[in-house]
Formats: structure tokens, sequence, C-alpha cells
């Protein structure tokens, strides 16, 4: 608590500044403090024992023994999340896209709003604080939306993504040597299918939240598993995160406007920058430079067939092949460091084994998944409160109450934390 109030005073201090003041190099040096601050936090507590480990790996090159000491340090809740989103208040701010506010409580609303606080969206504040002007309060109306999509986030928690496509993941990526190529796929399948219910269950569940207590927050997701295309999937994943990337990042860096190595290099670092952002190992960089190479090559692709027209069928075969390239991407997300990584990618490719887990778990997960992916396709153009609001009311309330009995069922008492919270 003590680091996300000094984060909330030193940039509501930093904006007042930045918007009194008229001298471009002043201003610069005074957003130049509040990055320093904010990034040398996040920097210390999330990177420092990784850091140290990468150097004596680095020295030990050169037969100098050097042991990293065990610094001991906690990750702060939710510092990833509320420190991007000061620092996209400050940027803001110097850019004067947006006045600076004068209520010291309202910012520390905006920082510390509990629902989105540990695992985002990443809120920015021209959509937040101006919903501060006026009294809150929930309608009948949001109230009960609220309450609908917090039912529909646990259920894509508890039911879809933890017990039925966890365990079979937890299982494979215990030991991959031990599993045929046909259930690392499944294993593979089934996390992209975890980590989506997993962080678009606990997305739906802030929104909710929020809408409960009169505030609005941006949806996170957009039937990612519909995306065309590698960039198509990141306007639909993350959309927090991967918007502020874009504004904060990539477009300063001169994105797509300085010639194709530019910005090649423009699409490497932003991923870099994404994947280290997911945590302090060398499997999220992978992911990251993965991700990075992809848009690359498909930005080059664009460039050469820019005049190609896909018909219905190549368009839905695309939307299949990004998805199966997106969940070969998740692999190095997931495995615990880089032996982990080996051992999927040799049992991917082991031919000559038997399947190993139970039909039913497999059966299982592929049912969720092409469920998954034909709910994606048919509301990849609408939003989930679209296709709910046009049921008729008997309906809409039958199926909010059919999955909470589903999730009171389901609920064993496992303490299976979101998966984002340890970013």
């Amino acid at each position: 608590m003590l680091l996300v109030w000094f984060s909330t005073i030193v940039d509501y201090t930093v904006a007042r500044r930045l918007g009194k003041m008229q001298d471009q190099t002043a201003r610069r040096s005074l957003l130049l403090v509040s990055l320093v601050i904010n990034l040398g936090l996040l920097g210390y507590f999330k990177y420092a024992e990784f850091l140290l480990g990468l150097f004596a790996e680095a020295v030990s090159v050169f037969g100098i023994v050097y042991q990293a000491p065990r610094l001991g340090i906690i990750l702060p809740i939710g510092i990833s999340f509320y420190t991007f989103q000061t620092i996209s208040y400050t940027i803001d701010v110097y850019r004067r896209c947006m006045p600076a506010t004068l209520d010291f409580w309202d910012f520390a609303l905006f920082v510390t709003f509990f629902p989105q606080l540990v695992a985002g969206p990443i809120v920015r504040a021209e959509h937040f604080l101006p919903q501060c002007q006026t009294p809150r309060a929930a309608t009948s109306a949001s109230f009960s939306w609220g309450l609908s999509l917090m039912i529909f986030g646990l259920f894509a928690k508890i039911v879809l993504a933890d017990n039925i496509l966890a365990p079979v993941v937890d299982q494979v990526y215990a030991n991959p040597d031990l599993y045929a190529w046909v259930d690392a796929s499944i294993a593979a399948l089934a996390f992209s299918g975890q980590i989506f219910f997993d962080f678009a269950g606990y997305s739906l569940c802030a929104i909710g939240a929020a809408l409960c207590l009169g505030f609005s927050l941006p949806d996170n997701f957009r039937s990612p598993y519909a995306a065309l295309g590698v960039s198509d999937f990141w306007r639909r994943w993350h959309i927090s995160l991967s918007s502020w990337l874009r504004d904060y990042l990539y477009l300063p860096l001169g994105g797509s406007r300085a010639g194709g190595i530019r910005t090649s290099f423009n699409l490497l670092l932003t991923m870099f920058i994404g994947g280290v952002w997911h945590g302090a190992a060398m499997t999220f960089i992978v992911w990251g430079w993965l991700h990075g190479l992809l848009l690359v090559i498909e930005h080059g692709l664009r460039k050469r067939f820019k005049s190609w027209s896909p018909t219905p069928l190549m368009h839905a075969g695309l939307v299949i092949l990004t998805f199966l390239v997106v969940t070969l991407a998740w692999i190095p997300f997931r495995a615990q460091g880089f032996d982990n990584l080996a051992a999927m990618i040799h049992a991917l490719a082991r031919a000559n084994s038997s399947a190993v887990l139970a039909g039913y778990s497999r059966i299982l997960v592929l049912l969720v998944i092409s469920a998954t992916l034909a709910w994606h396709w048919f509301t990849r153009h609408s939003t989930l409160e679209d296709r709910i609001g046009a049921l008729p009311p008997l309906a809409r309330g039958s199926l909010v109450a059919a999955l909470l009995v589903a999730v009171v069922i389901t609920s064993n008492g496992d303490s299976r934390a979101f998966i984002y919270f340890q970013f």
C-alpha cells in the first residue's frame, strides 16, 4: 500500500506541475522524473533478482564465480498494472491530451480502484476520471448486468479454466516426457482455452463489479480466437495492454512510418517489452519475441499481398491457422523454464508413442475448444452484451441461473489463483 500511494502522490504532483509549465525542457525533465520513479520501482521489485541471476550466468562464461544474493523480494500486488496506469496519465498530461486533475481523491480512486487493481484492465485516466465528476450510482439495469458479468466470469474461471482445462495442462506440463504427441497437442489446446477463460473471466468480474458501483471499465477481450492474423489477435486480446504498448511505445518509436527495417525493430522491441512485462523469466522473453517475429512476418506479407482479398472459406482457414499459431506460441508462456519447454516441443514431435491421457479428458478439452472457437467466430463483430441482450428475459435469467448453479457445484475449495495475478 505504501508503494501504490507513493506512485499516486508522485504522479498526481508531477501532472499538476506539467499542467502549469510552458517550458518544454522543464516539462520533459519532470516527465522523466515520473518515468524513472515508476519504472525504477517496477524494475526493482519485479526484475532485480532475475537480472542478478543473468549477471551471474554472464560472468560465469569468463570463469568468474559469482553467487547472486537472494534478495527475498515479494512482488507487490498489482504493481505492473497500476504503474502503467499512472504512467499513461502523466504522459497524456505531458502531451496535453488531457488536463491534469485537481482532485487528489479522484486520482487516488483511479489508481486504486479495487475491481481492476490487481489484474486489469489497464484503465486510461481519460476514460475513468470523467466518471468521477458526478456522483456514481448503479441503476437496476447496470447492477443486474454487473452481477451477471461476474457470474459469467466465475463460470469461465471455475468451471471451464479450473475444472476442465487446467488439470490436463498441469498433468502434461508436469512431465512432458511421459506423453505422446496427441497428449501434448491436447495440452497445448487446453492451455489456450485455460488462459483465455482464466483472464477473460477475471476481466468480466472486474467490469461487473465496477458496474455494480456505477462505473464502466473498457472491454479487455473481443473474440480473440476469431482473429485473422497475429496483429488482429492483439487487437482482440488483453486490449488494454496491447493498446497501451501501441500508444506509449510502438507509435512513439515511429510505428510503421520509418521503413521496413525500423518497423521490424519497433515491433520486436514492443513485443519484447510486452513479454518482459508478463514476468521475469526467459520464457516470457521468448514468447514476446516470438510474437514480435510473427508480427514482422505478417507485416511483410501484408505489404506484398496488400491487394489480395480472401474468399470466405480462405478467411475461415486463416482464422484457424492464426489460432493454431497462437496456441503453439503459448507453449513458452506456460513452460516452467527451457528444459520444460524443450520437453514439450519434443513431446509434440514424438510420433511413436501411445496416448496416456484419459479419453474423457481429451474429449472434454476438444469440446470446450471447439465451442470456444465457434462462439468467437459468431461474436467476432459483436459483444457479449449484444448477444445476451438479444435473448428474451426468461432465457437470460435461466442462463445466468444455470451458470451460477454450475459454479456452486464445481467450486471445491481449490485455491487456484487467477493466472494474471502473478504479473
